[in-house]
């Protein structure tokens, strides 16, 4: 693997720990502005609507330069973002800082998931970008605990300073180690949004929303659920928060490796075992051991469709696939929105800390149905014809009467 994905894995390590610090930090920060749970909950709402509209608009934005230079840009407001959340003096200032730096995350990882598949031979694309994916991953495991440590500790201000820190460092890295590739000739901005009337791509991003919105659904909730149903301590959360990176970096690596043999199998398998997991949360929150697990579990099973749902959303806009690379990734955090959303509904109405797990059991299982739907189409529209696509239809003989 090419040196330069160590560059993106860097810059991607830095968006994945803001991204998921927050989660074990929900409680200080409720705490220290004085709104309830489901509220603080908002900072990982607007954190992912700010993907879902940051992508498409930074990915058109940086249509007209080169791929490494709008990298280094996106970390660039990435440092922005984290640095107004450091010294937001209410909690709407702080909000905002979440969504300067989301701007940034789609676009980041849509087009470097482009690079990292331009870096390697077309039998090795699903492992570049599960490589370049592998530095979120690992934020999880190291990243997220040490901020949730740092930030229960030394408070969460200091968190966001260090995540600004990363952001640096990953702009850094892409500068020294990206090759500056040429745009690719002819591509215009047209032959992007071209790809988003192939109904294929449309399913893949559809899956993407729900399949990994089901996980959002649980681990957003993930602190409250583990203290006051699990009875852990509020200082178990960061080892908890570990388990569940250690199962991202499983399943996203096994993600990888299977993805470019067996795509659309991989999907079936570990969309149903998600669902099937996060059903059984709802009761294994109640017990310490078994949570463990099943937050492990939730890890490894919701990662390892990340990379074979981004080489199909390429592989399907294989003529111009900057925008809608950059959209499926908006389109992960459009379902940890619409998840978190979900999840705080249950809990205000009084549901408690697990009804989440339900939401998300749902959420993956309609994912499943729509894989199984995306094969049915594929299998129907590559049987034979006797209409040629792109032609007339073929003409009936008309009949000679004598």
């Amino acid at each position: 693997m090419p040196l330069a994905l160590l560059a993106l894995a860097i810059g991607a390590f830095g968006i994945g720990t803001t991204e998921f610090v927050i989660m074990g930090l929900l409680p200080e920060v409720a705490g220290d502005f004085g709104v309830s749970i489901p509220t603080a909950g908002l900072l990982v709402t607007g954190y992912a609507l700010g993907v879902v509209l940051g992508a498409p608009l930074m990915t058109v934005l940086g249509t007209r330069i080169s791929r490494k230079r709008m990298l280094m840009i996106l970390m660039g407001l990435f440092i922005a973002g984290n640095l107004l959340s450091a010294v937001a003096p209410v909690f709407g200032v702080m909000l905002a800082g979440r969504v300067v730096a989301s701007l940034a995350h789609g676009a980041f990882f849509g087009i470097g998931s482009v690079v990292a598949a331009e870096l390697v031979a077309p039998e090795k694309k699903a492992g570049a970008i599960a490589m370049m994916f592998t530095g979120l991953t690992v934020a999880n495991v190291v990243g997220v605990p040490l901020g949730t440590l740092v930030g229960q500790t030394l408070g969460w201000r200091i968190t966001f300073a260090i995540v600004a820190g990363l952001g640096v460092i990953g702009l850094a890295g892409i500068a020294k180690l990206v090759p500056d590739l040429p745009k690719p000739q002819g591509v215009r901005l047209r032959h992007e949004l071209a790809a988003f009337r192939n109904v294929q791509v449309l399913l893949a991003m559809a899956m993407t929303i729900l399949g990994f919105g089901g996980v959002f659904a649980a681990v957003t909730y993930l602190a409250p659920m583990m203290t006051d149903v699990a009875g852990y301590a509020d200082s178990s959360v960061t080892w908890l928060l570990v388990l569940f990176g250690l199962g991202m970096v499983a399943g996203n690596l096994i993600g990888g490796k299977f993805a470019d043999r067996a795509l659309m199998p991989l999907l079936y398998i570990s969309l149903s075992a998600l669902a099937v997991v996060l059903a059984l949360f709802t009761f294994t929150a109640h017990n310490k051991i078994a949570a463990a697990v099943t937050i492990a579990l939730i890890g490894a099973l919701g990662f390892a469709t990340v990379p074979p749902l981004q080489k199909r959303v390429l592989d399907q806009a294989s003529g111009a696939p900057a925008l809608a690379s950059a959209v499926n990734i908006g389109a992960f955090n459009l379902g940890n929105a619409l998840s978190a959303w979900l999840g705080g509904i249950v809990i205000s109405a009084g549901l408690g800390y697990t009804a989440p797990n339900w939401v998300g059991a749902v959420l993956a299982g309609s994912a499943l149905v729509l894989a199984v739907l995306s094969a049915v189409l594929e299998r129907r529209s590559s049987a034979p014809s006797l209409v040629v696509a792109g032609a007339a239809p073929l003409e009936q003989p008309t009949p000679v009467h004598h």
